[in-house]
């Protein structure tokens, strides 16, 4: 079900993200120096004009800030989503930002520059810690793990693991420039002390490497079949699993326990011409990928098995997916710069009272029925999304 269309909102490079946890609020930049924040239902809340284009964009752990830096300024812009307010941290750092992370577990904000510097800004403390000549190029791509290591990838080749204090714990150099690197945990016969303990990123949209910190000596770079394309983007899932999309439409899913490494556990061709984006949400237990002009949604559990598929019949192409983290709502963005966002899970609210049933049908609207005595559906539309649904004698729901 599509809850609304917002024309022109993200521009070509498709930049959004959702609020963490709650998922009340989604941001987005148009390409225009301008973020603009929406709440779920589509409504502008707030704009923020900008400096320069907007080279960063993501949101705390908790969903409480945004944080947004541009290529024209040395400050960080930050969105309070409680006080609905703005504040500006200076990054003292004098070349373009290019690159940004919160933690996923404390307050910790990196940012990184077109000359390799890097910053970490606890928003706490305000404390900011400098770190200059983390890379000698320009830090692209970067992932905090869960134990608080900061792991970033650069234009010179290398990529870097870092403690929160700034310190350098590993660093090492790769034969292409990465991209897209993530922290997460192989799957082994036993569970590692140290948790998320592997870092992972592509090289030149072919391959994935897969560097384990307690076997830092044997790095394990896998490439694939040449008719599935380029690496468009990859996802962690389950126990070690890693669901990965290529740009000639295909998916697959591998394992990383070392006795299934380099195998393809499901492989399926879920769009003709091209594919765009994937995204997976544990919580509901669906993957879903994009192309052409549809999303299909699979099961996680179960890749063979399909539950739905969106087609946007007035786009042509659809770019970008992001699911909320309770997988309520589908964000689908397009090469127009439309985004359009999918109702995928509604929640369960409802009530009785002798043989009337009143029942969310969509996030505004209850629907009220009496099938025995073939009564028709009445819909009673609504301001503000429900949490509790209650039917008294009346025709009314208690909302």
């Amino acid at each position: 079900m599509k809850l609304f269309s917002l024309q022109g909102s993200v521009g070509s490079h498709s930049i959004y993200c959702w609020q963490k946890t709650l998922g009340n609020y989604l941001a987005s930049t148009n390409g225009e120096n301008t973020v603009n924040i929406y709440d779920r239902h589509g409504n502008l809340v707030k704009d923020i004009d900008l400096p320069g284009a907007v080279t960063g964009l993501g949101w705390d752990k908790d969903g409480d800030i945004l944080s947004i830096i541009t290529d024209k300024s040395h400050i960080i812009f930050l969105w309070d989503a409680n006080s609905q307010r703005t504040f500006q941290v200076d990054s003292s750092l004098r070349d373009p930002l290019t690159f940004l992370a919160w933690s996923k577990t404390g307050s910790l904000l990196a940012i990184g520059t077109a000359k390799g510097n890097l910053l970490i800004y606890d928003h706490r403390t305000s404390r900011k810690i400098p770190i200059l000549g983390k890379h000698t190029k320009r830090i692209t791509c970067g992932s905090w793990s869960k134990g608080g290591l900061l792991a970033l990838g650069s234009d010179d080749k290398t990529f870097s693991i870092t403690n929160a204090d700034g310190d350098t714990v590993k660093q090492e150099t790769v034969r292409e420039i990465p991209s897209d690197i993530q922290f997460s945990e192989m799957k082994m016969d036993e569970r590692s002390k140290v948790g998320e303990d592997t870092v992972s990123l592509v090289l030149a949209k072919k391959s994935l490497f897969l560097y384990n910190m307690s076997d830092p000596t044997n790095p394990i770079e896998l490439a694939f079949q040449n008719k599935y394309g380029n690496i468009i983007d990859y996802k962690w899932f389950g126990d070690g699993y890693i669901l990965i999309g290529f740009s000639n439409g295909y998916f697959i899913v591998i394992s990383t326990h070392m006795k299934e490494i380099g195998q393809e556990l499901y492989q399926q061709r879920d769009h003709k011409d091209r594919l765009s984006s994937i995204d997976i949400n544990d919580s509901i237990d669906m993957a879903a990928s994009a192309g052409d002009n549809s999303i299909r949604v699979h099961m996680a559990s179960d890749m063979k098995e399909v539950t739905s598929i969106i087609t946007l019949d007035e786009e042509r192409s659809v770019d970008r997916i992001s699911w909320t983290d309770d997988g309520q709502l589908l964000a689908v963005s397009t090469p127009k710069g439309n985004l359009h966002v999918f109702l995928t899970r509604l929640p369960i609210l409802g009530d009785s009272h002798n043989t009337r049933i009143a029942f969310l049908t969509s996030l505004l609207e209850v629907t009220i029925q009496d099938s025995v005595n073939g009564e028709q559906p009445v819909t009673v539309p609504i301001e503000i999304e429900p949490t509790l649904v209650g039917l008294g004698r009346t025709t009314s729901p208690l909302l």
